[in-house]
Parts: structure tokens; sequence; C-alpha cells
């Protein structure tokens, strides 16, 4: 499978989002070291894992002028210790000079998304992200976002995170992940 999706493919990516890339297949040693990242306080592999995510969206790059990390829920954050996609995002931002800001909040405590199905997915994170003050959504207004997360599989999570990022303004919104599973 190749990675990303190229701008103007909307049947091959999760609508509203202007593009969708990714890095590898989350599989073998991709998957191994998301799973450690996440899971195991490996926080030391956010920087080769953000520095192809860089390499990547510079390979392919149609813009984007804020990088937002989707951001797990503080009690979440709080378990690890980090937010994994904060940590990606510091990366990306470092390989890429663009600025990077957490405007986007969890508003409510979600199920994880690894054991839902398509549908149960869209429902269970469906209004769960907004830019809850005004600073955030002065921040993101008539700018090109460039949601970061770790694994992408069907999209619900990241077309959440994009209509909230629209309702506060954002002229288009585009994602970069490190890994998708089909």
């Amino acid at each position: 499978m190749p990675a990303g999706v190229a701008l103007g493919l909307p049947a091959a990516m999760p609508m509203p989002l202007a593009q969708l890339e990714w890095c590898a297949p989350f599989a073998g040693p991709v998957r191994a070291a998301l799973h450690q990242l996440k899971y195991s306080g490996e926080r030391r592999l956010a920087a080769p894992l953000g520095a192809a995510m860089a390499s990547r969206w510079r390979a392919v790059c149609a813009g984007g002028e804020l990088l937002v990390p989707v951001p797990v829920h503080p009690e979440r954050a709080r378990q690890r210790g980090y937010d994994q996609a904060v940590l990606l995002a510091k990366e990306i931002s470092a390989g890429l000079a663009m600025p990077w800001q957490p405007v986007l909040t969890r508003t409510r405590h979600t199920r994880p998304q690894f054991d839902l199905g398509r549908n149960a997915r869209r429902t269970n994170v469906s209004g769960a992200f907004a830019c809850t003050s005004q600073a955030q959504a002065a921040r993101v207004r008539g700018k090109w976002i460039v949601l970061v997360d770790d694994v992408v599989t069907t999209g619900s999570t990241l077309v959440a995170c994009a209509e909230a990022l629209y309702g506060a303004g954002a002229l288009a919104v585009s994602a970069l992940a490190v890994a998708r599973e089909r």
C-alpha cells in the first residue's frame, strides 16, 4: 500500500480532510514502535517517528500553517505522563520549521478506538473535540491546519477533529500520521 492520499482524491480519504499522509502501514516494526511509544513510555521513539513524518510531509507537501496534535483525554495523558501526538508534533515542528499548538481539547472521555468497528468508532468520537476557548479558535481561524496523530484506521478521530477545527474557522484541514491501518 503506498503511503498517503493525494489531494483531490476524496473517495480515498475521510472527508472533510483536504489531504491525508502517512509514512507506513501499521504493521511489523512500525506497529511495535508505536505501541512502545504509546504504552511503554518509550518517548525517545518520538524523535525518529517525527523525523519520518516531517520527511513525508516535505516530500508531498501542499502546504500547512499550523501543526495541531490530536489530543488524548487528560486522564490518559496523566496516566501515561505525556500525549504521544504532542511529542510527534514537536518533532515535526522542528523538522519543518512549522509551528505547533495544542488548540484542540478532548471534551469527553471516549473508549479506545482499537476495539471498535467502523460505525462505533465514528459514534465514539463524534463531538468529542473542540476549540474550547476564544484564544484556541483565534489560532486556527483562516489557517491551513495539519493534524498530527500516530495511527489512522477509519479516520473517524481525524474527521471529528477536522469538524471542530472547521467550526472554529480553519481554512483547510489536512492530516499526517505515522501509520495507517486498513
